[in-house]
């Protein structure tokens, strides 16, 4: 969200799984969808039998997405921005780029304020005390007297967004991208050629990417290089094109529309800032302002998106006197996440944590500081289907978790959860498809569903505030809670609760003698919420899924009328049910398609027809100006990104905290100099003097996070923690196949069994060969599965400058051949 939404306006997937069977060209880079998405990488395969699509792999690693692969590069982890960065480079200097596309759907001709610059690896407004950007002013375009940001059409203006964009990466030669990445020459100039084939709107390219790109220092940019890409191409808005994240787990992406930063609210609304201190001032700060003429946008809409959201949360208590109960919300200093939560818990500033369904023990990075944070808790709730490592971080298992656990005062409760096989409700997969599931069996022993424990604990919270008040009670005690058994919220009533209702009868805006909805029925769709009260809803984005014609959840006709995978009676995507985003795209400036081949949503003079719902308003003509990425101010996407990246409006390469080389574009600003970085851990990350060895992670397709150990079959097949190396390591290291080997890093050590594979090779990096090794990252001390050292005992705790996201994907090391580990049993 933190690179797609500054670029196109949203976050999401922009496309569809059964949409990637109409590119013309599939890229995998920063995933490895054949193992960690086997179900999604189907539509790969549809692909390349159906449409003669070629598949290109850019990987450390020759994964089993590179084996079937038409062209693999290797590369360094950590320098896909240099990879990606010379493949712009490469398509701008050669004329390979979309170019009627980009002048009309991509802010190419917007000027930029004088004073904008880029200097020895830094851009303007950089605090050094502050390690920040403190002053992004210069990171903007010119106004004319109207607000409007000033344009040159004819792209003559040096301060052109396209004519920065070149001079940028004009450092990125094939030299320098072999030199940074190891990834030789000829190979990066083949994937160059194939990613140009489609920068014509005849054909179109499709970019997967998953893990391996967000977590790094610099992972928002590596997924904003790429949509700066397709834009380049003209592959947004089409039929086989778009930035499509991969998730991990069918509902990772329906946690993160339900507020999974600790800044936002259901629908990526935000969380007031405490500056915010009035409703006035949290409005005027999310009013929409166009800058260029004509332009609408569904973020005009806010306000009616915060009140019914408000209704929804806090019901009658919620009224306009007291500015729908704005006071009610928390107001952030700043943001809460896992390494902000961890780095307080080992400050000693923290007494309890709740833990529902995260393996923090094995999730967040630098185990050492996890445990002793853990241990400095007065208590810890854990709430899951199975015994996790955080649960039992006090049990001594040896060398593996070295704990004494008479010294640990931490008082554990453990509250089982039941799994998704044992309750229903919806779920939200990648290309954001809401889809219901049914429960197959009853949960074993006493576990509760995660609705029921939720409802429990706020249902004793709430008496004991009414019963003994507090400093502020008014937020718990006023929680709308309608549902027919509080104790028990059916998961139907939530879904309900998630589309909104009516809360009063609601004329029709086009003929008030008639009635649109009766109070207490369903919203149909978004654009009926109100911002008077008289409409409730917990999730703007989700409005449409539960209707009065019933829970579209539940659809299941795989009827796809056009061929091109748009299934609109399966599930409901959201929003409106849409299946690509930014679909006006897919047309022309004067609303025909660009191909016939690619065609989509065309306009018919009347409205925008096609197989999808249009991703804007279905009655403005092509000549109305409004822009096709309709959640910008601009109505265009950004290849300069303006203010909202707090490390630069363009990509810039930069090397992980574990730098394996200096900078050679830079030598004196080596690392991101915007990373989040704790002064407690300042010290924590390596040399290559000390650790000569380049790490990455990765997932099995045996093993699903760390649940799967705990089962019999997975833990037969994939038993126990094993670290990958090359042919050219093991030997200089005088390492064989099945040997115990130490791998260490700055942050610790762990033992695990070698496996020589040829799937890793060495790479030429700045004129040396440099052994890149490959850790996977289920295994821990809990479950069925041999114990095992967990792998973020060596990973650094360091997060992303957008989404404080752990670099797990590029550090340091040294192995060495070593003695197995001691075998014995959990000590309580």
């Amino acid at each position: 969200m933190a690179s797609l939404a500054p670029t196109f306006g949203r976050g999401a997937m922009t496309n569809s799984w059964n949409d990637i069977k109409n590119a013309d060209v599939v890229l995998i880079m920063g995933g490895n969808a054949a193992e960690a998405h086997p179900c999604g990488f189907k539509w790969v395969t549809e692909a390349k039998a159906n449409n003669g699509a070629k598949l290109v792999v850019v990987d450390p690693r020759f994964t089993r997405s590179a084996a079937v692969s038409d062209l693999y590069a290797p590369i360094r982890p950590g320098t896909d921005i240099a990879f990606l960065s010379g493949v712009m480079r490469y398509l701008m200097g050669n004329g390979k780029i979309h170019q009627e596309y980009v002048k009309a759907y991509t802010n190419a001709s917007y000027i930029v304020k004088e004073g904008f610059k880029f200097e020895d690896g830094l851009f303007a407004g950089y605090d050094a005390a502050r390690k920040s950007y403190v002053d992004r002013s210069t990171w903007d375009y010119e106004f004319d007297e109207q607000g409007m940001a000033k344009v040159d059409e004819t792209l003559q203006n040096p301060r052109c967004a396209i004519n920065l964009l070149k001079a940028h990466v004009e450092r990125y030669t094939p030299e320098m991208v072999e030199r940074i990445c190891g990834t030789p020459r000829e190979k990066f100039l083949k994937v160059c050629e194939l990613i140009a084939t489609t920068a014509n709107g005849e054909r179109s390219m499709t970019s997967l990417y998953a893990l391996g790109w967000t977590q790094h220092t610099t992972g928002a940019q590596n997924i904003r290089s790429m949509a700066m890409i397709q834009l380049l191409l003209g592959n947004m808005g089409i039929p086989g094109g778009g930035v499509n994240a991969l998730r991990g787990h069918s509902n990772v992406q329906g946690i993160t529309d339900l507020a999974l930063l600790s800044t936002s609210t259901p629908g990526y609304l935000v969380l007031p800032t405490e500056k915010e201190t009035t409703f006035a001032d949290y409005m005027k700060a999310r009013a929409f302002k166009p800058i260029r003429p004509g332009q609408t946008s569904f973020w005009q809409n806010y306000g009616k998106f915060f009140v019914s959201q408000q209704k929804s949360l806090f019901g009658n208590a919620a009224t306009k006197d007291n500015d729908w109960a704005y006071d009610y919300l928390p107001k952030f200093d700043t943001a809460y996440d896992v390494l902000k939560i961890i780095d307080m818990m080992a400050g000693g500033q923290m007494n309890g944590l709740f833990c529902q369904g995260l393996n923090v023990m094995m999730a967040g990075p630098n185990k050492t500081k996890i445990h002793r944070g853990l241990s400095k808790l007065k208590w810890l709730v854990v709430v899951d289907p199975l015994q996790t490592e955080t649960a039992r971080f006090w049990e001594n298992h040896g060398e593996f978790n070295d704990a004494d656990p008479k010294a640990i005062q931490t008082e554990v409760f453990q509250l089982p959860a039941t799994a998704y096989a044992e309750d229903e409700g919806s779920y939200t997969n990648s290309s954001r498809v809401i889809q219901w599931h049914w429960k197959a069996v009853d949960g074993p022993g006493e576990s509760r569903s995660d609705i029921e424990i939720i409802a429990d604990l706020h249902g004793r919270l709430r008496a004991l505030y009414k019963k003994d008040g507090g400093a502020f009670p008014d937020p718990i005690v006023n929680t709308s809670w309608a549902y027919a058994k509080p104790a028990h919220p059916e998961p139907v009533e939530l879904l309900k609760e998630l589309n909104g209702y009516a809360l009063e009868d609601l004329p029709d805006p086009a003929d008030p003698t008639k009635l649109m909805l009766k109070a207490g029925q369903l919203l149909p769709g978004f654009a009926v919420m109100r911002d008077d009260g008289k409409t409730s809803g917990g999730c703007w984005i989700y409005t449409g899924v539960y209707t009065e014609a019933g829970n579209m959840a539940m659809r299941r006709d795989a009827s796809d009328p056009t061929g091109l995978g748009i299934h609109p009676n399966w599930g409901f995507s959201w929003p409106a049910n849409r299946r690509i985003l930014y679909n006006r795209a897919s047309a022309d400036p004067a609303g025909k398609a660009w191909s016939e081949r690619k065609k989509y949503i065309t306009w018919n003079g009347s409205r925008w027809v096609g197989g999808d719902v249009p991703d804007y308003a279905p009655t403005v003509a092509p000549d109305k100006s409004v822009g096709p990425f309709i959640m910008n101010q601009e109505g265009t996407a950004r290849l300069f990104s303006r203010t909202a990246m707090p490390d630069g409006p363009f990509p810039e390469h930069y090397e992980p905290m574990d730098a394996y080389i200096a900078n050679p574009l830079h030598p004196k600003v080596t690392t991101n100099p915007v990373a989040r970085v704790f002064a407690a851990d300042a010290k924590s990350f390596g040399t290559p003097d000390k650790f000569p060895i380049v790490a990455t992670s990765y997932r099995l397709a045996e093993h699903f996070h760390y649940w799967t150990k705990n089962v019999h079959d997975n833990a037969v097949v994939q038993p126990e923690m094993f670290v990958e190396m090359g042919e050219r390591l093991a030997k200089a290291k005088g390492i064989k196949n099945g040997d115990w080997v130490e791998v260490s890093s700055q942050r610790g050590m762990i033992k695990a069994k070698a496996s020589v594979s040829k799937r890793f090779r060495p790479i030429m990096v700045d004129g040396k060969p440099c052994d890149v090794i490959g850790l996977p990252i289920h295994f821990g001390f809990v479950g069925l599965a041999r114990k095992s050292y967990p792998l973020n005992t060596l990973t650094p705790p360091v997060g992303d400058a957008s989404t404080n996201t752990p670099e797990y994907k590029a550090f340091l090391v040294d192995v060495k051949k070593t003695t197995p580990p001691a075998s014995q049993p959990a000590v309580a």
